[in-house]
């Protein structure tokens, strides 16, 4: 075996992990690229290792679509616990404080958490990755450090309401990139008067991407073979990530003065912004940006 083959296969396309409760984005990941001996992985939207679900894992030139997948919206499954504020704002975190909401009724939930719906602002919470002069806020929170954050405007597209029993609300959360899961029960527990904290928490949806697509650790580690042939049918193909945008077709000299970082004229009736790319095979090489004037020009090349 080479040296180069001993770093990991070239393999691009992207994996939908079902993550497991109580294991780290990051430790999912290295499970995925050692599982698939990948030379190259990395995650898109990760999750708190209290979080389960969706969990897209980029490989190789996938990697590239990352951030175009982060801009992506969500979707939670959540069950909140009424009466308590933690630390953290979910279950992991110490109580610092306890209020009757036996009172509180169904009518009077349902009106608060639809109050949330639409645009609104959130401060980001302590126990979170958001950096402060380079250290992640979650690091100063285990220090009993606490800073000023600004508020964020996040959307939330819809709030089901789907059960409250015994003092936990149960709720199928829509909602934009950046949005704060543990944030938005904090409020509303704030705003029904009694706090509240995330008693569990799972991503459901990510873009155009359902939870039923997606497969666990574990059913992955059944498919493990010696030529991976099993796992690999697992990988699915980094523009199918990519639903929403156009695609071009470049002919032959097309697929060559790109391939060099040339620009060239779009034939067809693509409206201008970001596309994806295919060559003269209708092979998928990367993204391009087609400008009012009908010329692309390369964005992210995958060859």
């Amino acid at each position: 075996m080479s040296n180069r083959n001993r770093k990991g296969r070239e393999i691009n396309g992207i994996v939908l992990l079902d993550k497991d409760s109580g294991l780290s984005s990051n430790s999912a990941l290295q499970k995925v690229k050692k599982l698939f001996f990948a030379k190259k992985a990395g995650h898109t939207g990760s999750l708190d290792p209290l979080a389960s679900g969706v969990l897209p894992i980029c490989l190789g030139q996938a990697t590239k679509v990352a951030g175009l997948l982060l801009d992506d919206d969500k979707r939670y499954l959540v069950r909140g616990s009424l009466g308590s504020l933690t630390t953290t704002g979910d279950c992991e975190g110490e109580v610092i404080e306890t209020k009757n909401f036996e009172h509180i009724s169904k009518i009077q939930i349902n009106s608060v958490v639809s109050s949330f719906v639409g645009d609104i602002e959130q401060i980001p919470p302590m126990y979170s990755a958001l950096k402060r002069q380079g250290t992640p806020l979650y690091k100063l929170a285990r220090k009993g450090i606490e800073v000023e954050r600004e508020p964020r405007p996040v959307v939330i597209h819809s709030i089901n309401f789907l059960d409250y029993s015994d003092g936990i609300i149960t709720l199928d959360v829509k909602c934009s990139k950046g949005t704060y899961i543990r944030t938005l029960i904090e409020d509303i527990g704030k705003k029904l008067g009694c706090g509240a904290y995330v008693l569990e928490l799972r991503r459901t949806g990510f873009a155009h991407i359902d939870i039923s697509q997606t497969i666990k650790l574990a059913d992955l580690n059944k498919l493990e073979s010696d030529d991976y042939s099993m796992l690999d049918e697992k990988i699915i193909r980094t523009e199918e990530m990519l639903p929403r945008l156009s695609s071009v077709f470049l002919d032959e000299k097309q697929t060559f003065d790109i391939k060099l970082g040339r620009k060239v004229i779009d034939n067809s009736n693509t409206q201008y912004g970001q596309v994806k790319m295919f060559d003269s095979n209708k092979k998928f090489i990367g993204l391009g940006i087609v400008d009012s004037e009908k010329v692309i020009s390369i964005k992210r090349l995958f060859v």
